[in-house]
């Protein structure tokens, strides 16, 4: 089940659209005789024993983690969950919107904060607590918040376990390992400097890496400029173990994702915020490279929360969370159609993307690689546009696509996660299995023939193809993550569900994790890497 369940036609509670219920709500119910033995006793329809012990209830919904639509759904069926609960610590609450209630406190951004916080962030999802929930389980389905994750960065790697400890290797020119030091590192080093802080998310750029507190926090080191380009410009001084992002101290970030020229932060509260590259207004400000303080997103997105940024070359995808679905907002750079308005033009200021009402597909995950993006569907669609160079829409072609187009290859494939890079892309399915296509150099899409006749592993991939080197490992995968800069070979990972790494790909600087033999300078096959992210 998925929170941004959505179809028609539609029965809105607290304006949390759902699948069709007709069976449970429009159909005539029979007229039950008092006389007569049913699951109703002898009270009227519509009720239960249990009514009489709403805390018992209430405690069975909160135990069993129901979806917030699964909530509106015992609303729609029985006045009992929907009539005040009377319970603190608000006693106007339904049943339904005390379980949500209890919910959001177990989450870890959702826990600390004040009253009042909470409160303004109930408004700003549409005044539910429901769809409060919703707003955090999409975070956290979309970013991995608070569960091991790898990320394949420009040269350099980083993993982070389930408990929060960050291991780090591969380049280290500008520091960006944080170990204190500027040697390369072959093999996965814990990053001395965070013991005792758990970290929840970790983005990572050309010399450069951050890393999200449990708390809120931003940590960064490496090149020490938000708005760098990948080349060519360096900030003044390089920073070798993780430091505070002062200016970020008062903003709980929970995700942070950097593109060339700039950076971009998300709130608890679903707000982005961006550094750098505003010199003409590309992202409704105007700064120069050097700006250190974060500017509020403005525009459409000012007051719709976002549950997921992605970054491309020049250019922000904004998941955002509305009381009628999910939506994605792109501004930036357009080059390639990337923005995925039909057309190339530039966007200062965050624009919807028509085109999935016109698909029927409701976004649950958005990913941005520097040419091309991505989006997998509550279905388990998946859609491309962008630069089609080498294939890596998998549209079975090179050509350019400006709006978001349906990968006919994968129609009978469910997806559930997708990762783009440079001109690369990869879709994990609901079984675990591993598709990819497009740009094969560095043997960084897995596909590894056993002879010459069989194929190149270095050869570009034009339709979407199973990994049968990641089948073979009988391990399910739950995210792959791979190199996204037009000027680093690439390398990826995949990470299983048992919170096992597996590399492929350049390794040229120690970024697999793994030691390579003489003369050699990537893998084509998944290599083990001897860390345990759970």
């Amino acid at each position: 089940m998925d929170a941004t369940t959505s179809g028609t036609p539609t029965i809105q509670y607290h304006n949390i659209p759902d699948q069709p219920i007709t069976t449970i709500v429009a159909t005539q119910l029979p007229t039950f005789q008092r006389h007569q033995r049913h699951c109703f006793g002898d009270s009227s329809p519509g009720e239960f024993p249990l009514s009489a012990n709403p805390s018992i209830v209430l405690h069975v919904l909160t135990s069993c983690n129901l979806y917030p639509q699964d909530l509106a759904k015992l609303e729609a069926t029985c006045s009992f969950f929907k009539q005040p609960a009377n319970f603190e610590p608000d006693f106007e609450l339904s049943l339904s919107e005390l379980a949500a209630l209890d919910m959001c406190q177990k989450r870890v951004i959702f826990k600390p904060m004040t009253t009042e916080q909470q409160q303004h962030l109930k408004q700003r999802c549409g005044g539910s607590w429901k769809l409060v929930l919703r707003f955090l389980l999409a975070g956290e389905a979309c970013c991995r918040r608070e569960k091991s994750q790898a990320i394949a960065g420009p040269g350099h790697s980083i993993a982070v376990t389930s408990k929060g400890i960050v291991y780090s290797f591969g380049s280290n020119s500008s520091g960006q390992l944080g170990h204190g030091t500027t040697g390369e590192e072959w093999k996965p080093r814990p990053i001395r400097a965070l013991q005792g802080i758990r970290i929840i998310q970790a983005t990572t750029a050309t010399g450069r890496t951050m890393l999200i507190s449990d708390s809120g926090q931003v940590y960064a080191f490496g090149k020490d400029s938000f708005g760098d380009a990948e080349i060519g410009i360096q900030g003044s001084k390089m920073v070798t173990t993780p430091q505070l992002v002062d200016s970020l101290k008062n903003i709980f970030v929970v995700q942070a994702a950097i593109g060339n020229f700039f950076t971009a932060v998300l709130s608890r509260e679903g707000r982005v915020y961006t550094f750098s590259w505003g010199s003409d207004g590309k992202l409704c400000h105007h700064t120069d490279s050097n700006d250190v303080e974060p500017r509020p997103l403005l525009g459409a997105l000012e007051h719709i929360p976002v549950v997921q940024i992605a970054a491309g070359f020049c250019y922000l995808l904004c998941l955002a969370c509305q009381p009628s679905g999910m939506s994605v907002y792109s501004v930036g750079c357009g080059l390639g159609g990337k923005l995925g308005h039909g057309s190339k033009t530039d966007e200062k200021y965050p624009r919807l993307i028509e085109q999935f009402q016109l698909l029927n597909l409701r976004p649950m995950v958005v990913a941005a690689g520097a040419w091309h993006a991505a989006v997998v569907g509550q279905d388990g669609r998946i859609c491309t546009w962008g630069w089609g160079r080498y294939g890596c829409l998998g549209h079975g072609n090179e050509e350019c696509e400006s709006v978001p187009k349906v990968v006919e290859e994968l129609r009978d494939v469910k997806a559930v996660h997708v990762a783009t890079g440079d001109y690369t892309t990869f879709v994990v399915s609901d079984n675990g299995d591993v598709y990819s296509f497009g740009c094969g150099e560095s043997a960084s899409l897995g596909h590894n023939p056993e002879n010459h006749e069989q194929g190149d592993m270095h050869a570009n991939v034009l339709s979407p193809k199973l990994v049968s080197s990641m089948k073979e490992i009988n391990e399910r995968v739950v995210q792959i993550s791979l190199t996204n800069s037009i000027y680093w070979n690439a390398h990826t990972f995949a990470l299983t569900e048992s919170g096992k790494l597996y590399a492929f790909g350049a390794g040229d600087k120690g970024q697999l994790g793994v030691e390579l033999g003489a003369n050699q300078a990537e893998r084509g096959k998944p290599e083990l890497l001897d860390i345990d992210l759970c």
